[in-house]
């Protein structure tokens, strides 16, 4: 990238909503599309926009997640001219602590961005599947003179109550932000993508840091006061494919839209070349398909066994599902194990779970279930 722009990943959140997949893995590191992990998305999107310096920060459940991270190899982000590191939180002279919200992360990591010196920071949020580069979004900020540009995904208006609201004006400058508004004024939410020219950032934070009233959070803190002091705010707004998998069911719907006969307008035969998805060859064996076997309209990753039949799936890797078992709009995850005449429809099942011979799951078709081994750590 022509300007040097660093990028923060903010990956330390609990994903309550995920239930026994987060018990003991942080969300970015949960498996999604048969192969890959969240957090491949955001640092593929850093790697295929040409920012070399990246800091990914962790904090809950974190060591699956920053061994995967590593030093960054799976995306080429390991490099001479590049960096990928991974950022806990840390014992100072004053003492130690959580990160206390997503502004107070950046904020503790002050000391790593001055050592980079950069025009502009990056804010992204570790956990949402797309695939982009920021190329465009970085022009419009330089162009407009930016203090803060925020990414933005129009929403049906009957749901953007469930969103931090911007609105805008007819040169994309944002005049109003609205967390969660019952009576929304408009459709713009925010992605919770943003750029920032640095020097405004750094004096933002520290300027927050010293509130003892603030919750330390961009959304909350950060953006509200930035426009109350008249920032330049932009808004860029983003046309492609974009999932927060902030619960079972739209991890469920996610996995789901990656299937060619989706009504997504995005999957994976369609994001390759500038936009390619990196993840880690988990170096299985190629998968096999049984002599009785059915597959149908599904993902199936290597070193998956099936010998039953698979209708609307994506499966993982080390997956067996043995004959006269049935699967339907279901994902597996890593290891799953599927016995004999076992049925399993509209679920989502977790790495390493075990369902049994003759088993029925969701029968009654009641939303999306899960079966998980809540101890897996995948």
């Amino acid at each position: 990238m022509s300007t040097k722009m660093v990028a923060m990943i903010l990956a330390g959140g609990k994903g309550t909503r995920l239930q026994a997949l987060t018990r003991k893995i942080a969300k970015p590191a949960v498996s999604y599309g048969g192969k890959y992990r969240i957090i491949d998305f955001p640092l593929s999107n850093c790697a295929n926009s040409g920012i070399n310096d990246v800091g990914v920060l962790t904090q809950y459940e974190s060591s699956v997640l920053n061994g995967y991270i590593g030093n960054g190899e799976k995306w080429g982000l390991n490099g001479v001219r590049s960096l990928t590191s991974v950022l806990t939180p840390k014992q100072t002279e004053e003492g130690s602590a959580w990160y206390l919200g997503t502004a107070d992360a950046i904020y503790q990591n002050l000391d790593w961005l001055d050592r980079l010196d950069p025009e502009y920071v990056l804010i992204l949020s570790g956990d949402h599947i797309y695939s982009c580069t920021y190329d465009d979004m970085l022009k419009k900020h330089i162009k407009n003179g930016a203090d803060c540009t925020i990414s933005v995904y129009e929403v049906p208006m009957a749901e953007a109550s469930r969103f931090g609201i911007l609105v805008t004006d007819e040169k994309d400058n944002i005049t109003a932000f609205q967390e969660k508004p019952k009576n929304p004024t408009s459709n713009l939410a925010s992605m919770g993508i943003y750029i920032f020219s640095y020097k405004v950032l750094r004096a933002e934070l520290r300027a927050d840091a010293k509130d003892p009233e603030s919750e330390h959070d961009f959304g909350k803190n950060i953006i509200p006061n930035m426009m109350k002091e008249g920032k330049k705010m932009i808004a860029f707004t983003y046309h492609g494919y974009w999932k927060d998998v902030g619960t079972i069911a739209s991890l469920h719907q996610a996995n789901m839209d990656l299937l060619l006969s989706g009504n997504s307008s995005t999957n994976l035969y369609t994001v390759q070349g500038d936009h390619k998805i990196y993840s880690e060859d988990t170096h299985s064996a190629p998968q096999y398909i049984g002599k009785k076997a059915s597959i149908k309209d599904s993902l199936v990753n290597q070193g998956a066994q099936i010998f039953g039949s698979i209708d609307h799936c994506v499966v993982s890797s080390e997956v067996v599902v043995e004959e006269g078992a049935v699967c339907v709009n279901t994902v597996l995850m890593h290891g799953v194990v599927v016995k004999k005449n076992a049925k399993v429809y509209d679920a989502l099942v977790g790495p390493g779970s075990l369902i049994e011979e003759g088993q029925v799951v969701n029968d009654k078709h009641d939303g999306i279930a899960l079966v998980a081994n809540s101890n897996a750590e995948d």
